[in-house]
């Protein structure tokens, strides 16, 4: 394989030998990350979890329910030190077209009104803000609310 393929971003399945990895991320970049067993909980329950690999590393990863025609995106977070690069634009991409292919007509998540980029990433996708959600978050100073955004596939 040569270096110039290992440097494309490409998505697999999310599998239990991934936690590690997917959660030394998620702790890096959130001050209230989901668990190890909110992930392990994902996979067992059959949601859509992928990965984006590069590199020869995990950098990315999602969680998405999709079922009774919705989709609803629990979890789309890059690593780090690879933000900005225009990769979870690509991964919301893979996961529109993922939701798409299982016949969902709308895809749903929330987001937190301090995420800034998250909700810049989520506009220029097409995401409308259509709720709230009062004390959804676990903040610094109590709870934040969550915005509810949807983007219709039609």
């Amino acid at each position: 394989m040569s270096a110039q393929l290992d440097t494309v971003p490409r998505y697999r399945r999310m599998t239990a030998g991934d936690l590690d990895a997917v959660t030394a991320i998620e702790s890096r970049i959130y001050p209230y990350p989901w668990t190890r067993r909110n992930f392990a909980d994902s996979l067992d329950a059959g949601y859509h979890c992928w990965i984006v690999e590069c590199c020869g590393a995990i950098i990315g990863y999602s969680v998405v329910t999709i079922a009774a025609g919705e989709a609803h995106l629990l979890n789309l977070s890059i690593a780090a030190e690879w933000q900005r690069r225009g990769l979870g634009t690509a991964l919301l991409r893979f996961i529109v077209k993922l939701a798409r292919d299982y016949a969902a007509s709308r895809i749903f998540l929330e987001v937190r009104p301090s995420n800034i980029a998250g909700r810049a990433l989520y506009a220029r996708a097409g995401f409308s803000e259509i709720a709230q959600r009062r004390d959804y978050y676990p903040a610094d100073n109590g709870r934040e609310d969550a915005l509810v955004l949807a983007l219709d596939l039609q």
